[in-house]
């Protein structure tokens, strides 16, 4: 399977995981074996978005977007930094886009993308409602044996059946009705998997599952793709590179 734009870029970043602090374009090339005209095209995308910073003399380092966003992971360690390799397996398998996600402010914050995904209408958001993901390493309430089920912040009180109604509904497939949502978040916990068909973006399936830190949920790994995609095939993977991002921050 070709690799997916995502895992390209994915690649590009986790060059810089053992690198010096700057490397320059054939350097990236190198590590990555991307050809060169493909190496480029990557690193630019990444400097504009903030990923990636051109230095005086050409060569290139990690930018300030990403360093912003080191600083929000719930692991002192650097949780994206120590989630690349995985991701990338993880978008080689599928060829769909992996990321690893966190709360910040109401939402599930995409840690390689920047993202900002609504918590009741995405898997990972799910994964992070579920097991009550705090914002801090060690700091959320969910562990392997349930966890404490969270609230979607900005929408409103938790009731006894589940989180708010109140909750936006993007496409005609979000799934807002608190018993409807509070029983999904109870099927996340007994299964360890979320999944999310087409609730806020019309044509996707996401799948995600939690990441554990010494037996508490610190974050959720996702994987996005075409509604073709088959979600028992997804699956396995998801949970291989929730599994190895959680030994990865435990070791």
């Amino acid at each position: 399977m070709a690799e997916s734009v995502a895992g390209r870029v994915l690649s590009v970043l986790d060059a810089f995981g053992d690198a010096p602090d700057t490397l320059r374009l054939t350097d990236i090339a190198r590590r990555t074996g991307l050809p060169v005209p493909t190496a480029l095209r990557m690193v630019r995308e990444l400097v504009a978005w903030g990923g990636l910073e051109r230095a005086a003399d050409g060569s290139y380092r990690l930018g300030t977007r990403l360093r912003t966003l080191g600083a929000a992971a719930p692991c002192p360690r650097g949780l994206l930094a120590t989630a690349l390799p995985a991701l990338r397996t993880l978008t080689t398998r599928t060829g769909g886009h992996a990321d690893v996600t966190i709360p910040a402010d109401g939402a599930a914050l995409c840690l390689v993308t920047g993202e900002r995904l609504p918590l009741h209408a995405t898997a990972a958001g799910k994964v992070l409602l579920a097991y009550g993901v705090g914002s801090g390493c060690g700091g959320g309430h969910g562990n392997g044996d349930g966890g404490t089920p969270g609230r979607i912040v900005g929408h409103g009180p938790r009731t006894a059946a589940g989180p708010s109604p109140s909750a936006v509904r993007h496409t005609p497939y979000t799934v807002t009705a608190p018993g409807a949502l509070g029983a999904q978040l109870a099927r996340v916990r007994a299964t360890g998997l979320a999944e999310a068909h087409q609730e806020y973006r019309l044509g996707e399936l996401s799948l995600a599952a939690p990441v554990f830190r010494n037996g508490t949920a610190v974050a959720a790994v996702s994987v996005t793709a075409g509604t073709t995609a088959r979600p028992d095939r997804l699956a396995p993977a998801v949970r291989q590179a929730a599994a190895t991002v959680g030994r990865a921050l435990g070791g």
